[in-house]
């Protein structure tokens, strides 16, 4: 076996830090080149094939591959790091030496393999380069807290799946600049998301008002707009509102900032997963964190479905129980309104987005159309507006 494949190999194997990098399928499969034996041709060629079909569908780059891996890669050197302590001089001395030996493997050419085997036709190629993987990871410790490490470097967009953090990999990617309308507004959830990134108090938002207003796409706007300097987003339904605490722990520690999003939320008075918000809002045990907010959007001020029966007093203490219906909004701090538009804030938010498509319109006919359009449909509304220009582009494409 060639004497450099060979240490290559066993460095790879002796890995204890970075690991779990070893699981990743390009990384296996370049293993079992490297340890491929040199008198069996054949076998030789289907594992480099199979190396680099596997990295391939990551990168043409090994180099940049692999320090991508090692950049998100979750283990507890980087985590020790993150929460600030103390990291022992063993544990130094092992990353860095893992750090060097990733760094040959990154620089391993393809001819390098290729010279090993026994074969005259065509083997397929991939890129290297030099890159210094110390100073690289001593710069993700550096801006840990822009970064992140593990999923939460590589996404920016969560659910809740089987009470885990899973990543959304197609997120949505509105801008703030996408957005037409509603500049005071956004900019109160602008300038308290900022206080969060600073690490001054923030507060919850609960985002309230009609529908199709934008308040959604406000907040995963915001995130789109803040991602590069450690802004997180986990969706929670109110089904798994009981797993908030859980959720907390787990990201309490991070070094990022997160917003804990609940979309659409609204309840019946007997609602269980009423309490469940209310705990965390008031601040249970483990209910709040630094790096943690709570941003919830409804289309109900008070957010909690009320009867007839409730006002009138179905509950002997009638006025206790309309306080406690009205109390879950009271603690927000910070209560954002989106209101439907008038007829004049309408047409500017469909003038907007028609700029941002480069399509000009006669002002006169634009208005009369847009206005019969919302009073056709749903109202007046920013989706509204979104979905006359989506007609009128439509229109213009089968012209």
């Amino acid at each position: 076996m060639n004497t450099r494949l060979k240490e290559l190999d066993l460095g790879l194997n002796s890995l204890v830090i970075f690991r779990g990098i070893l699981k990743e399928k390009v990384i296996s499969a370049l293993s079992e080149l490297l340890a491929a034996e040199e008198d069996d041709s054949l076998v030789q060629i289907r594992l480099y094939s199979k190396f680099v079909y596997e990295l391939y569908k990551k990168s043409e780059n090994l180099s940049k591959y692999l320090l991508e891996l090692v950049l998100q890669d979750e283990n507890s050197y980087i985590i020790r790091h993150a929460e600030g302590k103390v990291v022992d001089e063993l544990i130094e001395e092992c990353a860095m030496r893992e750090l060097e030996v990733l760094e040959s493997i990154s620089r391993l050419t393809s001819s390098e393999v290729a010279a090993t085997i026994d074969y005259n036709g065509f083997l397929p190629e991939w890129r290297t380069e030099e890159i210094d993987f110390k100073a690289e990871y001593r710069k993700r410790i550096i801006g840990i807290g822009n970064f992140g490490y593990g999923l939460y470097a590589k996404y920016s967009m969560f659910i809740i799946k089987d009470s885990k953090v899973v990543p959304v990999k197609y997120p949505d990617e509105t801008r703030l600049s996408d957005l037409i309308g509603y500049q005071r507004e956004r900019q109160e959830v602008i300038d308290n998301t900022l206080a969060l990134l600073s690490g001054k108090p923030a507060q919850n938002v609960l985002l309230c008002g009609d529908a199709g207003t934008g308040k959604s796409s406000t907040v995963k706007a915001v995130v789109n707009e803040f991602a590069n300097q450690g802004l997180r987003l986990i969706e929670i339904t109110k089904e798994q509102l009981r797993d908030i605490p859980l959720i907390i722990d787990s990201i309490s520690r991070n070094p990022l900032k997160f917003i804990l999003f609940i979309d659409d939320l609204s309840f019946s008075s007997d609602d269980d997963c009423f309490g469940a918000l209310k705990a965390t809002l008031e601040g249970s045990v483990s209910a709040r964190a630094d790096n943690i907010v709570i941003y919830a959007t409804s289309n109900r001020r008070h957010l909690v479905r009320e009867s007839f029966s409730d006002r009138e007093g179905d509950d002997i203490h009638r006025n206790d129980t309309i306080q406690q219906l009205i109390s879950l909004s009271a603690r927000f701090g910070l209560t954002v309104t989106f209101s439907k538009p008038g007829k004049k804030e309408y047409i500017e938010i469909v003038k907007g987005i028609l700029n941002q498509y480069n399509i000009e319109m006669d002002e006169q006919k634009l208005a009369v159309e847009a206005e019969a359009f919302a009073l056709a449909g749903s109202g007046r509304s920013a989706r509204t507006a979104k979905q006359y220009v989506m007609k009128v582009l439509a229109s213009s494409s089968t012209i």
